[in-house]
């Protein structure tokens, strides 16, 4: 008998135990979706089967469907809903994990998302995709706002600015008089002031025309060294007066020609050179390299200066970055440089990166993809 009460006994708490789990299981399970219905953002889960298992609220506005009608459907069923179709496609295109693209959709109204997809494991399995869809129609708004400011701001600018410089320049130039020894040293110093607000002026362009999307003009088939070395001829004076020990490493065989706008590739090289010259003590060393890589051309400069802090380094091709070491020399800069290449570089099919040391230097690369016609490029960009 006392057998059986104990046995009685440890049922029950078995028992009370497991409504207790339950219990927690399904509170658990309220909460989970409630947080999956109250999301800001869009959800949507695929199955292994890539059928969708789960759309969160949010996601039914952004594609004015409901649930009843889209879950359970194959990928291949849901291209056929129009406001569904683009995103879509976009999971069907990507062959790994999508992180913050962005996409614009017109139907059910005009709106941009920005899409990122997780692959959901459980006991390390993978169970199925997640997709989170955030919208940025707002932020792009504002972001189009403060480009066209910016254009218009600087193209007002722009001109006094260019009559101030040719001015200056007949005063200089004795046009207008003689003028005297100190009057000489006051204007030119005024001269490089407004030169420099001029080159500011026309980096703020260059950044409103990258963020349009209508950056390289002028694509044409051409040899990369001419192009590297009208920018060096540029610097030699600077690197001369700094007595740096300057090198420039050419390939022993010709390279092949790529289809680049010279312009742009011109100031892209002269961003990474400048860098390297006015970051370099006097004495150091610049080497500049190119040489061609499989179905690419790589080209380099490497600086013996001040280098880039590691906690900054992941900020390097940000707009307006300069670093801690460099504002404590205030050297002039408006930081918009690497921002400018990396646009340049990467509007060309390339990549563009860089090491650096703090107190040893820095090497910056970026490389050009090699294209066999000139429809090669077209058909790409």
């Amino acid at each position: 008998m006392k057998e059986f009460k104990q046995s009685r006994a440890a049922l029950l708490n078995i028992l009370e135990d497991s409504e207790q789990a339950r219990k927690e299981a399904e509170a658990e399970k309220n909460k989970t979706a409630a947080i999956i219905t109250n999301f800001s953002d869009g959800l949507l889960f695929f199955d292994n089967n890539n059928k969708l298992s789960l759309i969160n609220p949010q996601a039914e506005t952004f594609f004015d469907v409901k649930s009843r009608d889209v879950v359970g459907r194959t990928m291949g069923e849901l291209a056929t809903f129009p406001t569904i179709m683009p995103v879509v496609q976009c999971l069907v295109e990507s062959t790994k994990e999508i992180f913050r693209q962005e996409l614009s959709l017109e139907i059910p109204k005009q709106m941009t998302i920005e899409i990122n997809t997780v692959s959901v494991v459980q006991d390390k399995q993978k169970t199925g995709t997640l997709v989170i869809l955030h919208d940025i129609t707002r932020e792009k708004m504002v972001e189009r706002m403060k480009t066209e400011f910016v254009s218009l701001s600087a193209h007002q600018l722009r001109t006094p600015l260019s009559a101030i410089k040719w001015t200056l320049r007949m005063l200089l130039d004795g046009d207008l008089g003689e003028i005297t020894k100190e009057q000489r040293e006051f204007i030119e110093k005024t001269y490089q002031s407004n030169e420099r607000m001029i080159s500011l002026i026309n980096e703020l362009l260059d950044i409103t025309r990258i963020e349009e999307g209508r950056y390289l003009y002028k694509p044409i088939f051409t040899d990369f060294e001419p192009i590297i070395q009208f920018v060096v001829n540029s610097y030699r004076e600077e690197i001369e007066r700094k007595k740096i020990n300057f090198e420039i490493q050419k390939p022993k065989e010709k390279l092949p020609r790529l289809v680049v706008d010279v312009e742009k590739m011109r100031l892209a090289i002269q961003n990474l050179l400048d860098n390297a010259i006015r970051y370099t003590p006097p004495g150091g060393q610049i080497i500049i390299s190119f040489k061609k890589k499989e179905k690419e051309i790589e080209f380099l400069v490497k600086d013996t200066g001040i280098g880039i802090p590691k906690d900054q380094q992941a900020r390097v091709f940000t707009k307006f970055f300069r670093g801690g070491n460099v504002i404590r020399m205030e050297t002039e800069g408006s930081g918009l440089g690497l921002f400018i290449a990396k646009n340049i570089v990467e509007a060309h099919g390339g990549k563009i990166w860089f090491e650096s040391k703090e107190g040893e230097g820095t090497t910056f690369y970026f490389s050009i993809p090699i294209r066999r016609e000139f429809g090669d490029f077209l058909r790409e960009f």
